[in-house]
């Protein structure tokens, strides 16, 4: 027997997206929050923001030019009032209650008319030393036509009075503002009056613009940005080289089609106007900003800024020593029993030992990892390298197409491939996403592989602040699984089907739907049924709509989905069973979590761990991997810690609504980012 299917209007992906930047932004407007960490969350929604268009919204564009596409013009509009919306409330907190409230701490942004007159002449002699031998104004002409602007570069827009030096009357000219300054510079403590005085490099152009016009006088100026769709367009099929196109392509991308234009907000409607002609933009696509076009800059702000107080108190992740002793070899730890890690609770350290390890064992033949966000630096890297140095094999899974951490991939690639090593790309037309890191070694007679399997990048900087979990495992099915991945990805042959791990875009998409099939049909059997499921995203057709039919069999579905949700809940007799949380803290969530209950014993649940979010993308176009916790001690942790906590977070919560808005559930309460940190330190 199955519940018969009740349609449902589902939630807009992107408007989903937008929302998540709306709780994001609410983070600037909470009072227990520090407030130079107010400040860093409203750089967040604009780094967010910047993607979004780069990506997202220009994705949609195109959608709707496409008339078989199911996007339409009045999507496009609607998302569009959204993110003017959310911009225009992201500079309210940012004038409003941010600024005043750092003022109030005697750390100041000066403009230009509140400066006295020891600091404009010294921000006098910072333009004409730092500033204007990097400057190239241009007047427009037709030998002189619009420059080629460059994806998110700070531009000024002039218009002059007079003529030009040859007795033209071209009055329009543009300077570009060069990455390499710096955008906010701060003033000596000396002309400070007691407290941080900073000035934006705006205020500092602005102030002197004029005297890079010499003979004519500024009637009008404005601060412009343009963002650009910024997707790498390369046709794996037709190139001969990945790699080679992938870098060609990089030069490119920062001069794609525009998709939004910021200025600031009193901007003349004439030179706005110019502006949306020379990047062929509607009108809808002009963002009129209250203060910089660029609030990501900002952070800079923060780091300069000296006032410990005012940011979150120092967190140290935990060497988990009890579970796993230093200075003693991980390898014996790991024959004895599986480890978990819970980062950023626990240190990315024995992630980055096991792989030393792994590198100064001469009994160690072989290493394979696949790389996807690593940085630009990276210990992990440097050890591969130095791995196939010493003539281990070293096989490395880089992953291209990883969206704007291509360049550092490349390079890694090329460093890599220089020394020895076996680089791959991948499977054509499938971003390798799995997180994956296997060892092996010869003990006696045998070989014996050890894994690393992790929800999250090898990347021991954001593991200081994305919460995930990572698995270092000996367990001869799991590592026999890895090792067929690895061999598969270099050799494109087939496998047999994992013993253990789910893989995508084979099985995991089919198993997740075997799963809810099950439970839905174990509470129509009046059996014992629950779903919990943790993932950064939940836009996939088929999952909702098996997430609702096991709803509408009477199950309880808790969703914790920190990111886009399409799927509307609280709907009566469609989704009325199922919750949709997401939790947004001090750090970035990113554990993905599956947990299924069909019946009473520990023989009927199900727990699995993964680097895949519940999108079509995940589960069809990318290698992805999931594996079970079949250890019961581990298996009761994690509920214990990375889904519980979660479930009773009454302070960092947010509730989705069937209209797709979410509300706080509380200002007071309990919050399991703190309480996780609280716990781990107690234990240490």
């Amino acid at each position: 027997m199955t519940v018969p299917q009740v349609p449902v209007q589902l939630l807009n992906r992107e408007q989903a997206i937008l929302e998540f930047n709306r709780r994001v932004l609410a983070q600037a407007q909470r009072a227990d929050v520090p407030l130079l960490e107010q400040l860093r969350y409203i750089c967040i929604v604009s780094s967010n923001l910047d993607e979004f268009f780069e990506v997202r919204f220009a994705d949609m564009l195109d959608a709707a030019r496409d008339p078989e596409s199911l996007v339409n013009n009045r999507d496009v509009e609607r998302v569009g009032r959204a993110a003017h919306a959310l911009i225009d409330e992201q500079y309210s907190v940012f004038n409003d209650l941010v600024m005043p409230a750092l003022r109030a701490q005697r750390i100041v942004v000066l403009n230009h008319a509140d400066r006295n007159e020891a600091q404009r002449q010294w921000v006098a002699k910072f333009f004409e030393r730092e500033v204007r031998p990097l400057l190239v104004p241009v007047g427009l002409d037709p030998a002189h036509p619009f420059p080629q602007v460059a994806n998110k570069s700070l531009h000024f827009i002039a218009r002059l009075s007079g003529k030009d030096a040859f007795g033209r009357d071209n009055r329009i000219a543009i300077v570009k503002v060069p990455r390499v300054l710096p955008r906010v510079i701060k003033l000596p403590a000396s002309i400070s009056d007691g407290q941080q005085a900073f000035v934006l490099l705006t205020s500092v152009i602005r102030a002197h613009l004029e005297e890079l016009f010499s003979g004519r006088k500024v009637e009008a100026f404005s601060q412009f940005r343009v963002t650009r769709d910024s997707d790498l367009e390369v046709d794996e099929e037709e190139v001969a080289n990945l790699r080679h196109a992938l870098r060609s392509g990089l030069t490119t991308r920062h001069f794609g089609r525009a998709v939004r234009l910021e200025v600031v907000n009193t901007c003349p409607a004439e030179l706005s106007q110019f502006l949306l002609e020379q990047f062929g933009l509607p009108a809808a696509a002009l963002y009129r900003v209250n203060g910089p076009v660029n609030l990501v800059r900002l952070n800079e702000l923060i780091d300069q800024t000296e006032a410990p107080e005012l940011r979150f108190a120092d967190h140290e992740p935990i060497w988990p020593q009890g579970r796993l002793p230093r200075q003693k070899s991980l390898f014996d730890r790991l024959r004895k029993g599986d480890v978990l890690l819970h980062h950023p609770f626990e240190s990315f350290d024995p992630v980055v030992e096991f792989l030393r390890q792994a590198v100064e064992d001469p009994d160690v033949l072989a290493i394979k990892q696949t790389i996807y966000r690593t940085g630009s630096k990276s210990v992990l890297m440097d050890l591969l390298i130095e791995a196939a140095r010493r003539g281990k094999e070293v096989m490395a899974v880089v992953e291209l197409k990883a969206r704007f951490d291509e360049e550092a991939n490349i390079n890694w690639a090329e460093r890599l491939e220089a020394v020895g090593a076996q680089v791959v790309y991948g499977i054509v037309g499938y971003k390798t996403h799995a997180k994956l890191l296997l060892v092996t070694r010869r003990e006696g007679a045998k070989f014996r592989r050890y894994a690393h399997l992790s929800t999250g990048n090898y990347n021991p900087r954001t593991a200081r602040f994305y919460t995930d979990l990572g698995y270092l495992t000996a367990d001869p099915e799991l590592t026999s699984d890895a090792d067929a991945v690895f061999r598969q990805l270099a050799s494109l042959g087939k496998i047999k089907p994992p013993k253990r791990l789910l893989l995508a875009p084979f099985n995991m998409h089919s198993r997740m739907l075997e799963y809810l099939a099950q439970v839905e049909q174990a509470a129509l059997a009046g059996k014992p049924a629950r779903v919990v499921i943790k993932i950064n995203a939940l836009t996939d057709l088929e999952l909702i709509q098996a997430l609702l039919r096991v709803s509408q069999a009477g199950v309880k579905v808790d969703l914790i989905v920190r990111g886009a949700c399409m799927l509307p809940p609280g709907l009566p007799g469609v989704s009325d069973n199922i919750v949709v949380r997401s939790v947004v803290g001090r750090f970035l969530e990113h554990t993905r979590i599956c947990y299924f209950r069909w019946g009473p014993g520990e023989e009927d649940e199900a727990l699995y761990l993964s680097s895949a979010d519940w999108m079509s993308r995940n589960m069809f176009r990318r290698i992805e991997v999931a594996w079970p916790v079949v250890d019961a001690r581990l298996r009761q942790r994690v509920i214990d810690e990375g889904l519980l906590p979660y479930l009773h977070d009454s302070l960092d919560a947010w509730q989705l609504g069937p209209d797709g808005r979410s509300s706080r559930i509380s200002d007071q309460g309990c919050s399991a980012q703190q309480a996780l940190m609280k716990r781990y330190q107690s234990d240490n």
